[in-house]
């Protein structure tokens, strides 16, 4: 018996968000769901757009693994994670193990087939539009939870949207370019009613 795929279905457990009142929660299943789109659509206007030769699947399978760790680890809140070298070193040397001992839950075919998408190329160009699509969802949640009148992601807005134009990814300033207005829009204001 193997237990990978049991594993995976308890991200839908793990609460992200979690030093933060928000009006919806979300889950890092869910948020890994977005992840995928956009980090899917980075890779498209990579390749449509500028030209580029970004592989929009490794792209995806980047963002559906990218938090899969936290289903031994949990969400470690950013403040903390990010407090200082040590922890931050510490935090990603346990992230390694969770992710080992996972892919060890596997046969072993499956686990050489699954291996490069949950342990990425972090120097790829796929694995850089994943991690732009991974704060492009952080963004869009403090969107979400302002458009409902919580104030307590208003800092969060701030920091994400300049740690996002700081990476100077065209395909990220092609998205605020072109799609994040709409998320602030009622369903009526997106039908056009």
């Amino acid at each position: 018996m193997y237990n990978f795929y049991a594993f995976m279905d308890r991200m839908k457990y793990i609460k992200r968000w979690q030093l933060m009142r928000s009006v919806r929660d979300e889950n890092i299943m869910e948020h890994s769901q977005q992840t995928a789109m956009f980090a899917h659509a980075l890779a498209v206007i990579n390749n449509t757009v500028f030209g580029g030769t970004a592989s929009a699947e490794k792209a995806v399978l980047y963002a559906v693994y990218h938090e899969c760790s936290e289903v031994m680890t949990g969400d470690l809140p950013t403040p903390i994670k990010y407090y200082n070298a040590s922890i931050n070193g510490a935090y990603k040397s346990l992230e390694e193990r969770a992710l080992d001992k996972l892919l060890d839950t596997l046969p072993c075919g499956m686990k050489d087939a699954l291996a490069p998408s949950i342990k990425p190329d972090t120097g790829s160009l796929e694995y850089s539009l994943m991690k732009a699509g991974d704060r492009l969802a952080a963004y869009v949640k403090c969107l979400e939870e302002l458009r409902c009148g919580n104030t307590e992601f208003s800092k969060a807005k701030k920091s994400i949207e300049d740690d996002l134009h700081s990476r100077n990814i065209p395909e990220v300033e092609y998205f605020f370019e072109n799609f994040i207005e709409s998320f602030s829009l009622t369903l009526d204001e997106l039908e056009g009613l």
